[in-house]
């Protein structure tokens, strides 16, 4: 063998020894290409790869001396790898980084595989992986996919399985970088037919690097390989799936595969539970993150700092700072101190309800503390609540104070205060802020300038609001899509849809390569619903949806009013169906249009059994809806029917709604209908609204119908009922 030939190496001559070499490898030359003959296997694909490669194999035409040539670098070669291995890296536990004076411009595709199966036939694993990390080290080999599956072969063959696994890791981050990623993935499942074991391991290698390329389908698709080759997924597998969707932020997904690992009885570690918890509360669904972290307890996980920290930023973040203090209790119970950084999220929730006072409290608590001090983060978050409240004042004092204390203010800082006085209308300060900024070091960025062209707008300053956008242009700040949505928001608002107005700014923005998001889209679907342009409208959204873009609920209830507006409950209550479809959950409103157009249409009947149905559901329909639909009944001297709607809310609301169909009857002449609905109301209302019993008085004066009057007054009097004046606005 030629390992043992080289062993005794010091008993015989380099010349013996290569021509022993020499011997071995025209044997084994001719044999690798009976071995890999379209014949002895049934995967296609794995022949393609063995039967194609950069360069042709050696026909049985070509010349004994080019053969003879090829034999002696193939020697040589491996000679040298044998000299170079046992000089550097004999009896080590990994292969060793090889030497080798060879021209690999001379070196062959076809040689190097005939090499490194020669080197695992006779001097075993380690060498001929030696000589494989040395090859795939250059260019040329490095994407030669023949080069591993010949090398994971000979280490099958060996019965080295670990490190034929080794070679094939190889390869996916090889052709990974090429972006050749399922070819690689989808050779490994054929090797599986050559004898190639294939593991939970190797597999979840796919799955992750298909992640970091962001090969969604692809990663989903190995995912269901592995469990079709009964390849038992562990934890690793669930957590690849999980952490990839929380990272491009598709919780529903994310939510679904978490729900399987839980399911087969996986725990997530701490680091992941943190990245879950923070992608979840950014998307709205905290609940959820507080349940996922509750059951990660009861599955034996020991929350860290970080952990109860992320879940606190997450409602505080939310609103539910009562839920966040209650974190906050339960940490410390467990042994954690709270850092600047809970703090800091727990003064920015406070700040966000509304309660700076509150905040301000806690915030002293930690000035006063000899553990933390605020840091640049938390003098932000006080600024920006007392921003909020236009305490610009108070603000000033805080932002003083922080560079007192050596703190450096940072953008983010600088654009909080800026966005205060814009809103309160100091331009002059706010421009006067972006100049110190400059001073500082820091220079205005795009949401700098967002916020004061924001706070133009909003003052009715369109002009000084696209000079602003000019100069941040001038300043090298590019406009983002926020900047757009602003104008074009701006813009519908004003009902400007001409080549000056919101059109323009969208083609402008996408000409410049921005894409539209679908809070964009929803803002421009909604401007031409209000103003029946249904034909504009549908195109926008057809738009989003072939750009990848999800409607949300907002924009699938823009769509149902706009063609409710425009009398087509047909195209209404598609859209509403579909929006059910789509997981988008409709609310009261979307709820309240599509029953508002099916009582303009007379479908009386179908808009009843929708209202039922959204009442099941926990909704509370609005008055409009509970007017609308029975005065409709009314309409058609259905009475039974409309209180039957009625019946349904609880006191207060009944009387708030039957005071107002009470008055919309008297102002449509529907006097007799008014009087049933009065008489209801007198007997569950003890105080009568003095408008109600005004518009009704009227009404039946006007219609001679004085005997509605006296019958009314009378039974008022009876009960000793006494008139009140209206409580709300809609009274």
């Amino acid at each position: 063998m030629l390992s043992t030939l080289f062993l005794r190496s010091h008993g015989v001559g380099l010349q013996q020894k290569l021509s022993a070499i020499s011997s071995l490898n025209s044997f084994l030359y001719t044999s690798l290409h009976s071995l890999f003959s379209p014949k002895t296997f049934s995967s296609n694909s794995y022949h393609d790869y063995l039967s194609a490669g950069p360069s042709s194999s050696s026909s049985s035409s070509s010349s004994s001396s080019s053969l003879s040539s090829s034999q002696s670098l193939i020697r040589t070669v491996c000679s040298l790898v044998f000299e170079s291995y046992y000089q550097h890296g004999h009896g080590r536990q990994s292969p060793p980084k090889l030497i080798l004076n060879v021209d690999t411009d001379s070196l062959t595709h076809e040689q190097a595989i005939t090499v490194v199966a020669s080197l695992a036939d006779e001097g075993g694993s380690m060498v001929a992986l030696s000589f494989f990390y040395w090859a795939i080290e250059f260019s040329k080999f490095r994407h030669f996919m023949r080069l591993y599956i010949v090398c994971a072969m000979s280490l099958i063959g060996n019965g080295n399985l670990e490190r034929a696994h080794e070679v094939m890791q190889c390869m996916l981050g090889s052709f990974a970088e090429i972006g050749r990623l399922k070819e690689a993935g989808d050779m490994i499942l054929d090797l599986q037919n050559q004898g190639l074991m294939l593991t939970t391991h190797i597999l979840n290698s796919v799955v992750r690097i298909a992640w970091e390329m962001n090969s969604i389908e692809y990663a989903e698709e190995m995912f269901e390989e592995m469990c079709q080759r009964e390849v038992s997924p562990d934890p690793s597998s669930y957590k690849s799936m999980v952490v990839g969707y929380c990272r491009i932020g598709r919780v529903l997904e994310a939510d679904k595969w978490l729900s399987e690992m839980l399911d087969k009885g996986f725990a997530v570690d701490n680091a992941t539970l943190t990245l879950i918890i923070s992608t979840f509360c950014k998307k709205g669904f905290a609940n959820h993150a507080l349940w996922f972290f509750n059951k990660m307890i009861g599955m034996g996980l020991s929350p860290n700092l970080i952990n109860y920290t992320s879940l606190i930023n997450g409602l505080c973040r939310r609103g539910s700072v009562k839920k966040g203090f209650e974190m906050l209790e339960e940490m410390v119970s467990k042994g954690w101190r709270p850092n600047v950084y809970t703090h800091t999220a727990l003064i920015d929730g406070l700040c966000k309800k509304g309660w700076t006072e509150k905040a301000f409290r806690l915030f002293l608590k930690l000035v006063r503390s000899d553990n933390y001090k605020p840091n640049v983060h938390t003098y932000t978050s006080m600024i920006s609540g007392y921003c909020r409240e236009e305490k610009m004042n108070r603000a000033e004092m805080l932002f003083s104070k922080m560079k007192e204390q050596g703190l450096v203010p940072n953008t983010n800082t600088y654009t909080t205060l800026i966005d205060g006085h814009c809103k309160a209308g100091n331009f002059k300060t706010a421009y006067q802020l972006m100049d110190s900024m400059r001073v500082d070091g820091f220079a205005p960025n795009i949401y700098t300038y967002n916020v004061v062209m924001d706070g133009l707008l909003k003052k009715g300053r369109i002009p000084d609001a696209h000079k602003l956008m000019k100069k941040a242009s001038w300043d090298g700040v590019r406009s983002d899509i926020v900047t757009y949505t602003i104008l074009i928001s701006e813009h519908c608002k004003k009902g400007e849809t001409t080549d000056t107005g919101a059109l323009m700014l969208f083609n402008k923005m996408v000409k410049v390569g921005i894409q539209p998001d679908i809070h964009l889209y929803t803002s421009l679907i909604a401007f031409f619903c209000r103003q029946k342009r249904m034909a504009e409208s549908e195109r926008f959204f057809e738009d989003a949806i072939r750009y990848g873009l999800e409607p949300t609920k907002e924009t699938y209830t823009s769509m149902i009013c706009g063609y409710c507006r425009d009398e087509n409950v047909a195209m209404a209550s598609k859209f509403f169906r579909r929006m059910t479809g789509h997981g988008c959950i409709p609310d009261s409103i979307a709820y309240g249009a599509l029953i508002s157009g099916l009582c303009k249409d007379e479908r009386l009947d179908d808009a009843r059994r929708l209202y039922d149905t959204m009442v099941d559901k926990g909704l509370s329909p609005c008055e409009v809806t509970r007017v609308t639909l029975a005065y409709e009944y009314c309409k058609k001297e259905n009475f039974s029917a409309a209180m039957a709607i009625l019946e349904r809310l609880d006191k207060r609301l009944w009387i708030r709604t039957v005071n107002t169909l009470i008055r919309k009857l008297c102002n449509n002449k529907k006097v007799g209908m008014a009087a049933l609905f009065f008489h209801e109301l007198v007997g569950k209302d003890r105080n009568v609204d003095r408008v109600t019993l005004a518009a009704f008085t009227t009404a039946c004066y006007e219609s001679n119908k004085y005997a509605l009057v006296s019958e009314l007054t009378e039974r008022i009097g009876k009960y000793g009922l006494a008139a009140r004046c209206n409580e709300t606005g809609s009274l």
